[in-house]
């Protein structure tokens, strides 16, 4: 008998005749829907990234402004980005993943636009999908600037209304602000693991 079979066995003759322990699914699943878009921009904000709040119309205009003040002039663009998003900011160099770049190219891009699968009101939390307009992890994590444009639709109140609405089999990269770790000191180091600078487009 292994080492593991022998726990095993000790485990259930500890627990033999024990009465069976009903455990409570009724946790919460749902949110408040009022006020979801405000809540998730204070939440965004809370993380230190740049946020904006505009109708779909001005989306281009705000995408412009925001590269510009960066001075991002190569982009990386993932394959299925609505093309009116940049529709206003014709000079960027667009850097296109087929094929695949390679993670000195990534390293070497201004950084990288790309929509989202959904987003959390109630963590501020951007969940990406590696659906169309948002690529393979590697596009988001190796860029030191994401900027990310969230439909309002996209906005739900809650973690679990989220994860109903994801695809389990793809890849899901969680993102909460920028990258960002502290040592047992508590020193913040940004850009370890990810983007140091997070901007976000909400588009009403």
């Amino acid at each position: 008998m292994s080492s593991r079979e022998q726990i095993l066995a000790r485990v259930r003759a500890a627990v033999a005749g024990a009465p069976e322990v009903r455990i409570p699914r009724d946790y919460r699943t749902t949110g408040a829907e009022a006020g979801r878009v405000e809540r998730f921009a204070e939440r965004v904000r809370d993380y230190k990234a740049v946020v904006h709040v505009v109708p779909a119309a001005e989306v281009a205009a705000t995408v412009a402004d925001a590269l510009s003040r960066r001075g991002a002039r190569r982009l990386v663009v993932p394959d299925g980005l609505p093309e009116r998003w940049l529709s206003a900011a014709p000079s960027v160099e667009r850097l296109v993943d087929d094929p695949p770049l390679t993670a000195a190219l990534l390293d070497a891009a201004d950084g990288v636009i790309t929509g989202c699968a959904v987003a959390v009101a109630e963590t501020g939390t951007i969940v990406l999908g590696t659906g169309p307009g948002q690529g393979r992890r590697a596009l988001t994590l190796v860029p030191d600037y994401h900027l990310c444009v969230v439909l309002d639709e996209q906005i739900v109140p809650s973690v679990p209304e989220a994860v109903a609405r994801l695809d389990p089999a793809r890849p899901l990269t969680w993102i909460s602000g920028p990258s960002a770790t502290s040592d047992i000191e508590l020193n913040r180091v940004e850009g370890v693991h990810g983007p140091r600078t997070l901007e976000v487009v909400i588009a009403l």
